[in-house]
């Protein structure tokens, strides 16, 4: 439910986005009655917002023609990183549906001063990206700034969590941190009902509420974003490989990623520790990497490695 303030503020973006607005649609856009809605169209008038009334056929509410909020009061430096964060939060699939991010640039664009806006959309309408968009899980805005609250007050957190194959469970956690990854939310959090710490989809949690009870204070030296990451890691497809790679830890650590495998040193190397769901896939990843490697486990990653190596000589022997 909507607060009193959200609501009046979303009576004023209303006013200012079309010239008149009867009571009945206003009142029904916010969700209150007639006489609330007064109240707050009082409200905004006690703050010398010049909100008219019209009685009549046609009549309404609406801004006395010619006002406007202050403008915005941005350097240009400043406007370019917000136009630029509304724009890349949809190619980051945070805003997959463009709709949040649209609003506040429409909003942005209202109080800017004209010249600055005119350059901000000409920036906008011209801004190209090289990678492709990613496709994100959106979560609600509401979840994310719960769950955000429990951290930074440490409080436990009831949800209902929905699994990967779709069994759903009430959950008690005590959130530790949140992390975006692909488009996606991640929750660290301590999960009670199996004492243990876990990683949730957050676009897989419902009806999170915030309870009363403190939250335990995450290990001395815990990292969300290294938490998460060994998780995705760790995503039980259906094979476990073990590779050596014969080159320094920290080499290997620049081409990859730890949200991709496991890495640790090893005699001979670094053991890279991961779980795929196709070898073939795994042979071309060890092939890119650009390292002698000798595979541990399974014996099947050797015959798919012998595979891409058969197609490659043949594809260096073709001639044109």
């Amino acid at each position: 439910m909507a607060s009193p303030t959200a609501r009046l503020l979303a009576l004023l973006e209303t006013l200012q986005a079309q010239p008149v607005a009867t009571g009945r649609e206003l009142a029904g856009r916010l969700g209150i009655d007639i006489r609330t809605l007064r109240r707050y169209v009082a409200a905004l008038q006690e703050l010398g917002i010049p909100v008219e009334g019209q009685r009549g056929v046609g009549g309404g509410y609406r801004l006395r023609p010619g006002y406007r909020l202050p403008p915005l009061m941005l350097t240009d430096d400043e406007a370019v990183a917000v136009a630029l964060g509304l724009v890349a939060a949809g190619r980051l699939g945070l805003d997959p549906e463009g709709a949040a991010a649209d609003g506040a640039l429409a909003k942005i664009h209202r109080v800017l001063p004209v010249e600055l806006r005119r350059r901000v959309e000409a920036l906008e309408s011209t801004l190209g990206f090289t990678a492709a968009a990613t496709a994100g899980a959106p979560v609600p805005g509401d979840t994310v700034l719960l769950l955000a609250d429990a951290i930074r007050r440490r409080r436990r957190v009831r949800a209902s969590y929905r699994s990967f194959s779709g069994a759903t469970s009430l959950r008690e956690l005590s959130p530790h941190g949140l992390v975006v990854h692909a488009g996606r939310w991640y929750l660290a959090a301590h999960d009670h009902s199996r004492d243990d710490a876990r990683t949730f989809r957050v676009d897989r949690m419902s009806h999170p509420t915030i309870g009363d009870e403190a939250a335990p204070a995450p290990p001395d030296g815990f990292d969300a974003v290294a938490h998460v990451s060994r998780s995705l890691a760790r995503v039980p497809w259906t094979w476990a490989v073990e590779v050596v790679l014969h080159a320094p830890l920290a080499r290997v650590a620049e081409r990859v990623t730890p949200t991709l495998a496991e890495l640790a040193e090893a005699d001979g190397g670094t053991l890279l520790t991961m779980r795929v769901e196709s070898l073939d896939w795994m042979a071309s990843l060890l092939a890119g990497l650009d390292f002698d490697f000798t595979v541990r486990r399974p014996d099947e990653l050797r015959a798919s490695v012998g595979e891409l190596a058969v197609r490659l000589l043949a594809a260096g022997d073709r001639r044109p």
